[in-house]
């Protein structure tokens, strides 16, 4: 089951740039606020849905509010190592399951 945050969040699309002064204030402070509704630990289904919104920097902190999230999931998201020139924290997800 996908909780309505999640879902809500999700329609939202990947994580904006902090490069990235397209997303109005208002689209950013709603998908802060739909991130921080989100309680762990939110389920396999829901991190893989969760793991698609990424985006290529740390966004203003939110990037790391997503990893703790996804991390929270009951089994690892990330199955293999990926590819090289995948997205960053993809692979850092894959090196924290593997530490």
């Amino acid at each position: 089951m996908i909780r309505r945050e999640v879902s809500a969040l999700v329609r939202l699309g990947p994580l904006p740039s902090e490069e990235d002064d397209s997303e109005s204030d208002e689209k950013f402070k709603e998908r802060t606020r739909l991130l921080h509704l989100i309680q762990p630990p939110v389920s396999d289904e829901e991190a893989q849905l969760l793991i698609r919104l990424f985006g290529v920097d740390n966004c203003f902190g939110l990037s790391w509010t997503l990893l703790h999230l996804v991390e929270s999931a009951p089994s690892p998201v990330v199955t293999s190592p990926p590819a090289p020139g995948a997205n960053q924290w993809l692979g850092m997800l894959w090196q924290r399951y593997h530490a």
